[in-house]
C-alpha cells in the first residue's frame, strides 16, 4: 500500500516539473523577445532645399468681360424678327433684333410732307418779307413751323431707328431670350452679347498690401473648369479708394483668352507675383506637424545605439544607426505642396515626410522607398 502511495506521489512531482520546465521556457523565450532590440521603423525622408522663392498675394476674384452687356429695347413694341442665332458670333453695327414700325414710318411719312410745305412756305415768306409784302411776325412764325416740322422728322426718324437693335461692339451673343410676335416693353432683356477676346478679373486685397501693388504687376489665375493650369495676367487699375466696410481695395486685372475658354462669371482662384525673389529653405508640407504649441519636423540623424542593440549594431555596421530627432520652426509661404521654413531648419538636412503618426523622438528608423515624393514629382506642378 505505501509503496503504491510512494509512486503515485513520484509520479505527481515528474508532472509538476515537467510543468514547471515548460512554464520557466515560455517565460524566458518571452523576456529574451522583450528584450530583443526592436526593428527600425521605415519612413520616408526628403532632403530639405534651398532654391529662389517668389512672394505671392493670393486673393480670390470673378471673371469679367471687356465688354459685356444685356441687350433691351429702349421702347416697346413686337418683335417682327430675330436676325441673330443663339451663341454665334456678331459684328459691330450688325442688326440682331427688328421691331414692327409701320406706324412710325407712316407718322414720318406725314411729317416729311408737312416738313416740305413749312419750307416751301418759309421761302416764300423770305421772298415776300423783303418787300414787306407780309409782316415780320409773320415771318418769324413760318420760321418756327419749318424749323419744328424739320425737328419732328428727326424725333419720328429716330424713334425709327430704335426699333431696329444693332450690336454696340463685336462679340458672342447669347441665348434669345424673346420670338417674333412677342410685344416687348422698353427695358426687356433680348440676349447677352459679351466680348471674350480680353477678359478682365476683378479681386479685393487688404489695405496693408496696397504698397506692394503697382500697374502692370503680373498674376497667374486658375479656375476650377482647367485644373492644373494657370492663365497669365497683368494689373491695369487699382482703385484709388478703400471700401469702409471691408478696408479691402479693388483691383482689376487683364488676361488674354485664346481660345475664348475662360467666361465671365467664373470664379478664379490667383495669385499676384511680387518683384522680390529670394533663395528660401524648402520642404514638403507633409514633413510638418502642426499643433497648438508650435510647428514641427522631425530630422532623421545618426545616433548611438543602446547598450542592448549594440551587438545588433555592430553587426550591421555597414549601414548607420538612424534616429529622429523633433525640431520646431517656423513657416511661411505655402504653395503647390511645398512649405517655406523661415526658422528652426537649414538647408541638406533630412526630414521626415512619411510615417510621422508612429514615431517619438529619439526612435529607431529606416529610410524606405520615397513613393510619396514621386506621387509629388508625377503631379502637376505648380509655378513659383
Amino acid at each position: 500500500m505505501w509503496r503504491r502511495m510512494l509512486f503515485m506521489l513520484g509520479a505527481v512531482i515528474v508532472v509538476v516539473l515537467i510543468l514547471a520546465a515548460l512554464k520557466f521556457n515560455t517565460i524566458y523565450t518571452q523576456i529574451q523577445q522583450f528584450q530583443a532590440p526592436k526593428p527600425p521603423i521605415a519612413v520616408e525622408v526628403r532632403e530639405a532645399r534651398r532654391e529662389p522663392w517668389q512672394r505671392r498675394l493670393p486673393a480670390i476674384g470673378t471673371l469679367t468681360a471687356s465688354q459685356g452687356i444685356d441687350l433691351t429695347v429702349e421702347i416697346a413694341g413686337t418683335v417682327s424678327d430675330v436676325q441673330f442665332r443663339s451663341g454665334e458670333k456678331i459684328e459691330k453695327g450688325q442688326p440682331v433684333v427688328l421691331l414692327d414700325s409701320e406706324i412710325e414710318r407712316a407718322s414720318l411719312a406725314a411729317a416729311q410732307a408737312d416738313l416740305h410745305l413749312a419750307k416751301v412756305e418759309f421761302e416764300r415768306a423770305s421772298s415776300l418779307v423783303d418787300r414787306q409784302a407780309i409782316s415780320r411776325s409773320e415771318f418769324d412764325r413760318l420760321n418756327a413751323e419749318a424749323q419744328k416740322a424739320a425737328a419732328t422728322v428727326e424725333q419720328l426718324k429716330a424713334s425709327l431707328a430704335k426699333k431696329r437693335i444693332l450690336a454696340p461692339f463685336s462679340g458672342t451673343i447669347g441665348i434669345r431670350q424673346v420670338d417674333v410676335g412677342d410685344f416687348v416693353a422698353a427695358g426687356t432683356p433680348l440676349a447677352t452679347l459679351q466680348d471674350l477676346s480680353t477678359l478682365f478679373v476683378d479681386f479685393y486685397l487688404a489695405e496693408q498690401q496696397v504698397p506692394l501693388l503697382a500697374l502692370d504687376q503680373p498674376i497667374h489665375v486658375r479656375v476650377a473648369a482647367f485644373p492644373g493650369e494657370h492663365f497669365e495676367g497683368r494689373i491695369v487699375a487699382i482703385n484709388p479708394k478703400v471700401e469702409i466696410t471691408t478696408r479691402n481695395v479693388q483691383v482689376r486685372a487683364e488676361l488674354a483668352n485664346p481660345g475664348e475658354r475662360l467666361l465671365p462669371g467664373m470664379f478664379a482662384d490667383l495669385e499676384v507675383l511680387l518683384p522680390e525673389q529670394a533663395p528660401q529653405v524648402v520642404v514638403p508640407e507633409t514633413a510638418i506637424t502642426y499643433t497648438l504649441y508650435g510647428n514641427s519636423v522631425l530630422l532623421v540623424k545618426e545616433g548611438q545605439p543602446p547598450e542592448g542593440e549594440a551587438s545588433a549594431a555592430t553587426a550591421e555596421a555597414d549601414e548607420p544607426y538612424l534616429v529622429v530627432e523633433r525640431r520646431f520652426v517656423r513657416t511661411g509661404d505655402r504653395r503647390g505642396g511645398e512649405v517655406v521654413i523661415l526658422e528652426g531648419l537649414e538647408a541638406g538636412e533630412q526630414v521626415v515626410v512619411a510615417g510621422q503618426l508612429k514615431l517619438d523622438n529619439g526612435a529607431h528608423v529606416a529610410i524606405a522607398e520615397t513613393r510619396t515624393l514621386e506621387t509629388e514629382q508625377n503631379a502637376p506642378s505648380t509655378p513659383r
